[in-house]
């Protein structure tokens, strides 16, 4: 009665034998490809090409419909292909005048891609994705070394269907580079845990510390699970344990502060000012903004910021528990959630009297502490948060999922096992059914489909361990349905439309969002356009409640495209043929083309000319770059030609800079009107 779970993990290859020829070696390497390992059942290979194969049409299906996806992030990358200086520092355009507000490793991989083959929505996207297909090869390694291809293939399929995954792996955010670097990371961690490998557990250090230089301090969040596991499991004295911990720990400085070192180092008049900090430091900006920040809600500079408390996220939707269920946040990423929290718990009662080394209940550890650890951070944070920032739990999901799986599956002769599987299952089909039902109008007849499916294959799961192949095979097959229909669905409607905005979310439109930070909807009750933005906004140049307008506004028909989504802060602005010429006049002559509050209004600026556009105030316009009297001293020195009014809001906290040079820009030089955008030519005062 087996089936494909029921294959055994690998062992460690045997060595070549001595005097093998070398080109026999190469033969041998390039069957394998093929093939795959000698004691892999004929299908294993096959099976995960196939799935490598169809993530990476999924994940690239019609990619260059989104455009510039994060026009935020798109402008950096411009920047990065056409200035060293901005490649190293991460600055938002080629002129240098301010960063964006992370560190610049995601950066520098859709730089260095549009370097080799231009300026392009697929040069931008494809390195995405294919960290997309890359992290869900590494799920399947992970759990295949400690239970088998067959879980390794459900865990790999549950990764690369994952709604919010196959929204950011088509996408420019930091979030892509992060999630591979940290699935990495657990992979070396189960490696480094075989055999005691300091080695390992060295590129364990290294590949947080550069997830460190993506998102800097969201990395950490797995360090101390990931540490403890290997304080306890790892086969080798404890002195040996700690000096391999301490190892990685050093290696994990050394290469997440090397760049840190050397901008703090530099002369802040030699280099761009750091984005989202409001003194012109990476250190405020890793514990500030986007550190302890993003956790108390207190965020210097930020729009909407938390409200703190125990059930309140402010702006960001409210905290608590439950929040990864919510109406934003549920159909991201909660679909496994539960089976995940189940089978780590069934597995680790399966593997209780196991050695303290044994590397499955290692592995469960490993998974377990970054779902729970991780998990336990988004729920609670009272800052910015985001319904995206759940692709970083996708991995450990789906890993736990098909860890637990297997090894629930091939204890299925116990009625124990049988009955945390079906009762497992139908949890999942449970939740599926709910989620489904939050999008009444999205295949209204699936989450019926999925019900009795599942109900039918938690029958089936207390019967199979008496059954023949064919039948557990069918069982096990309609389970898997069962408990990926829902998610596969989402996953296909949300490769098939364009994302762009600052907050894209994943599926169809749902009922009973509220929050705008979790990408569903806009402070007194806005929607979600698809992909980004949102209906229901403030007009352009209107403030929502609390939030402080910028001098200047946008006129005439363009004024929805030049301005965006909260007046420009979370939709780069779309300007016309006409205004692209304006801007481009004589700009050869100028540091910068123009200047614009907000770096997503500059941000479309810049796209659509190829120019340096100064983002005036960082992405909300709060940060103090430049100051008025920096940038009256630009604008004497004839550095900066326009000024486009308009722009994002600022912030009610942070710096009041960004205001005050829109106020003095209107009051001093004279505006004309280009297709509906308000423009200031900075070499003709008034009068």
């Amino acid at each position: 009665m087996s089936t494909a779970l029921d294959t055994p993990a690998f062992s460690p290859a045997p060595p070549p034998e001595p005097g093998a020829a070398p080109t026999s070696a190469r033969s041998s390497r390039a069957r394998r490809l093929v093939r795959g390992r000698d004691d892999d059942p004929s299908w294993v290979r096959p099976a995960l090409l196939g799935l490598l194969g169809a993530t990476g049409l999924l994940y690239l299906w019609d990619l260059a419909a989104s455009g510039w996806a994060n026009a935020f992030y798109a402008a950096a990358v411009q920047a990065g292909s056409q200035s060293w200086e901005a490649f190293f520092y991460g600055s938002s355009d080629a002129a240098n005048s301010i960063t964006v507000d992370k560190p610049p490793a995601s950066l520098w991989v859709m730089e260095a891609s549009v370097r080799l083959f231009g300026l392009n929505s697929w040069a931008l996207l494809v390195p995405q994705a294919l960290m997309g297909v890359a992290t869900v090869g590494v799920v399947y390694l992970a759990v295949r070394r400690v239970v088998g291809p067959g879980a390794g293939l459900l865990a790999g399929t549950a990764m690369a269907l994952t709604p919010v995954a196959v929204l950011m792996f088509r996408f420019d955010n930091p979030d892509a580079l992060l999630v591979l670097l940290m699935t990495l990371a657990a992979y070396a961690t189960t490696r480094a845990l075989e055999t005691a490998s300091l080695r390992w557990m060295v590129g364990v250090g290294v590949l947080i510390g550069f997830a460190f230089l993506t998102k800097t301090l969201q990395a950490m969040l797995v360090v101390p699970g990931f540490a403890l596991v290997y304080l306890v499991a790892a086969p080798t004295t404890l002195g040996r344990r700690f000096a391999h911990v301490l190892a990685a720990g050093g290696a994990l400085l050394v290469s997440a502060g090397w760049w840190v070192a050397i901008v703090e180092l530099v002369p802040a008049s030699w280099r761009p000012y750091i984005g989202g900090s409001q003194t012109n430091s990476v250190w405020e900006l890793i514990w500030g903004y986007n550190g302890l920040g993003r956790l108390t809600g207190d965020e210097t500079g930020s729009v909407g910021g938390g409200g703190g408390g125990r059930t309140g996220g402010g702006n960001w939707g409210a905290t608590g528990l439950t929040r990864l269920f919510s109406a934003e946040v549920g159909g991201q990423i909660a679909w496994l959630l539960p089976a995940a929290l189940a089978l780590l718990v069934a597995g680790l009662v399966a593997l209780g009297r196991a050695p303290r080394t044994d590397v499955r209940r290692a592995a469960l550890l490993t998974w377990g502490s970054w779902l729970v650890v991780t998990g336990l951070t988004f729920s609670l944070m009272a800052g910015i948060f985001h319904a995206y920032y759940t692709v970083a739990l996708a991995p450990a999901v789906a890993a736990l999922v098909g860890i637990g799986g297997g090894l629930l599956w091939q204890r299925r002769g116990t009625a124990w096992a049988r009955i945390v599987l079906a009762l497992t299952l139908l949890a999942t089909a449970g939740t599926s059914f709910v989620l489904l039902g939050r999008s009444a109008d999205f295949l209204p007849w699936l989450r019926w489909v999925v019900l009795v499916a599942g109900l039918l294959a938690a029958l089936g799961l207390l019967v199979a361990h008496r059954a023949g192949r064919l039948v557990a095979a069918t069982v096990l097959a309609v389970g898997v349905l069962a408990s990926l229909g829902g998610p596969a669905a989402y996953a296909a409607e949300t490769a098939g439309k364009a994302h762009t905005g600052s907050i894209p979310s994943a599926g169809p439109t749902v009922s009973g969002g509220t929050g705008f930070g979790a990408g569903r909807g806009f402070p007194g009750g806005g929607t979600p356009r698809n992909g980004g933005g949102f209906r229901g906004q403030p007009p352009t140049g209107q403030p929502a409640a609390g939030q402080v307008p910028t001098t200047g506004g946008t006129t005439g028909t363009r004024a929805g495209r030049a301005g965006g989504a909260m007046g420009g802060l979370l939709d780069a602005a779309d300007p016309s043929a006409q205004v692209v010429a304006a801007l481009s006049q004589d700009a050869g002559a100028y540091r910068w083309a123009a200047a614009a509050v907000g770096s997503n209004s500059a941000a479309g600026y810049q796209l659509a000319t190829q120019l340096p556009v100064m983002p005036v105030g960082g992405f909300n316009g709060s940060d103090p770059s430049p100051t008025l009297a920096q940038f009256q001293a630009l604008v004497a020195d004839r550095q900066v030609h326009f000024f486009i009014a308009g722009g994002g809001l600022r912030s009610t906290s942070g710096s009041s800079a960004s205001a005050d040079i829109a106020a003095w820009v209107a009051a001093t030089f004279t505006a004309r009107t280009v297709d509906g955008v308000t423009l200031y030519d900075l070499t003709q005062p008034v009068g």
